[in-house]
């Protein structure tokens, strides 16, 4: 999908497209993170890296691509190894130029008897166009999405495979979107609202259990590029403050602070969204926001430039920290 920045501009849940808003910072303190009681892995963030430069070595993953194809079948079996009840869900989805994607959800189930329940997601396919290339020559051409798409799903894979050795006390599911950014190219007018973050959309309404539900969701993208800046994205706010208090209260004690930012961002329109419309499971989005950039994202963000020099082991480590820091302390 498509993440553009958009300012306070809500009503209940509609969200609307518009362009970069601003932040200010939060004036209420993030509650206190008790000491844990829990063993906390430690993140392998090498391990991490070498998950993200294993997605990008297939190519760009482009439904109805044999690269994409076999990048499904590698994170299945990854999953699958780590001991992980994977439910794939291969779906025709239309993208908005009518191509048929044939695409698949991918969902690990971790401890899946257990009835309390926490979601870890992020999309796995990668931009088919660089329509922000700053060279015109290379905007109907696939990117790499080293940042963009595979720098969340290294993530969650290292921590797939923490969970492999040290169950949490309740259950995980990792959820992997696909046909995430497939959405309009830049050069053309917008025909819905919707077209990006097709399989969220579809996972949403008919998620791989009827009735399923979690206690929160956690979305990673953009998770990646060195000195990379978390602010308290819009949509995660209105709908789930609270799961922004406490993720960005576990990264400032393990002392994040300079890479979780206890302000307000804009909002981007992101795989979370749907989570919480159509499900209404309280999910934020920890996502980079570049305030340098024209963009937002980053001078790489959807150009042939997403690639692996711009992925860098200890923002990962951060990220991935984090996250096992709130699974394994939740009862």
């Amino acid at each position: 999908m498509q993440k553009i920045l958009i300012p306070l501009l809500m009503c209940c849940i509609t969200l609307l497209h518009a362009s970069c808003g601003g932040s200010k910072a939060k004036t209420k303190p993030l509650p206190m993170v008790a000491e844990a009681s829990v063993i906390v892995p430690i993140f392998n963030a090498d391990s991490a890296y070498s998950f993200v430069d294993a997605q990008v070595a297939f190519g760009p993953r482009v439904p109805n691509t044999p690269a994409h194809r076999a990048c499904a079948e590698w994170l299945t079996d990854k999953l699958r190894g780590y001991g992980a009840e994977v439910v794939v869900q291969e779906v025709e989805l239309t993208a908005y130029t009518g191509t048929k994607l044939q695409a698949r959800n991918i969902v690990a189930q971790f401890q899946p008897d257990k009835k309390k329940r926490l979601l870890l997601c992020a999309h796995w396919d990668s931009r088919p166009w660089a329509d922000a290339d700053p060279d015109p020559a290379n905007h109907r051409k696939p990117i790499l999405g080293a940042n963009d798409g595979a720098s969340g799903v290294g993530v969650l894979i290292e921590v797939a495979r923490q969970l492999a050795y040290v169950p949490t006390e309740v259950g995980v599911d990792i959820v992997l979107f696909d046909a995430e950014d497939y959405g309009t190219h830049a050069s053309e007018e917008a025909v819905t609202d919707n077209s990006w973050a097709l399989g969220s959309q579809y996972w949403a309404r008919m998620p791989h259990k009827q009735g399923y539900n979690a206690r929160f969701g956690i979305l990673l993208d953009i998770v990646g590029a060195p000195d990379s800046k978390f602010y308290r994205e819009g949509i995660s706010e209105h709908f789930a403050a609270n799961i922004i208090d406490k993720v960005w209260a576990h990264a400032h004690k393990m002392g994040y602070s300079d890479t979780f930012i206890d302000a307000e961002g804009g909002y981007v329109t992101d795989d979370h969204l749907y989570v919480n419309q159509f499900l209404g499971i309280p999910c934020i989005d920890i996502i980079n926001h570049d305030r340098e950039s024209e963009s937002g994202f980053g001078p790489y963000w959807h150009t042939m430039k997403d690639n692996m020099e711009w992925i860098s082991a200890a923002t990962l480590k951060k990220v991935g920290q984090t996250v096992l820091s709130v699974i394994y302390n939740e009862k």
